[in-house]
């Protein structure tokens, strides 16, 4: 994770005039400490139990500062792919899911084994922001949504420099653990479709994808060049 820190008014404003976001631009960071999350200024917390889809909607739709722990969400499955809650064989057995979303336990097992996740066991809580507040500086990924027209642009602004062929996954349901999951664990970009508890809990429309990643100064540099003022300045890893 990078500890450089940037110039996020700057950043945010080119990725809006550049890709016309509809939803605001937020970064999602991992703490050690319960501690060291609630001393983010102006940290709110939930008073009830969410979903991880939940608490990002909070940031990207309404502007706030939210973090949590394991004990203010509403299941393994939400905490499993932050690094919250282990991915232990209860977890992998995917009986939770058997019946709902897949046929067999066999199947919502598959399912379990396929889903990038953050390991479990060093991180306590969890953060996100609006990147304008500067209060995650830096965050551990960078979230956005948009409209396709809007991300294959996003993908145009990665790939203008230290060209790499992007390839992007879907486990179903839980598709979390396909954007910042995946993000958080491997530090690749990781657009997605979101799936059906992000639409229904986290407010994500029918158009729109998801696509966190983190910002590199190379990209940062040929933004402010003007070379990416068709593609839009882009996020990449570290």
């Amino acid at each position: 994770m990078t500890t450089e820190r940037y110039e996020w008014d700057a950043i945010v404003s080119g990725l809006n005039q550049y890709l016309r976001l509809r939803s605001i631009p937020i970064g999602m960071k991992l703490f050690e400490t319960v501690e060291a999350m609630e001393a983010i200024p102006k940290i709110r917390r939930p008073k009830v139990k969410h979903t991880t889809d939940q608490i990002v909607a909070q940031a990207r739709q309404l502007g706030w500062t939210v973090g949590i722990t394991m004990a203010d969400l509403v299941g393994a499955q939400c905490g499993a792919v932050i690094g919250l809650h282990p991915q232990d064989e209860e977890w992998l057995s995917g009986h939770r899911m058997a019946g709902v979303w897949f046929e067999t336990q066999a199947d919502a097992s598959r399912h379990q084994h396929a889903m990038d996740c953050v390991p479990y066991g060093r991180y306590a809580a969890m953060a996100v922001a609006p990147l304008t507040s500067g209060r995650l500086d830096p965050p551990d990924i960078c979230l956005i949504y948009g409209t396709p027209g809007q991300m294959i642009f996003f993908i145009n602004g990665l790939q203008w420099t230290g060209y790499k062929k992007m390839s992007f996954t879907s486990v179903g349901e839980s598709a979390c653990a396909d954007s910042w999951g995946k993000a958080l664990k491997t530090g690749e970009p990781a657009l997605t479709i979101p799936c059906y508890a992000e639409r229904r809990y986290g407010g994500v429309a029918d158009d729109e994808l998801s696509d966190p990643a983190l910002w590199h100064p190379e990209r940062r540099r040929a933004g402010s060049r003007g070379e990416l003022r068709r593609e839009g300045k882009g996020l990449k890893p570290s």
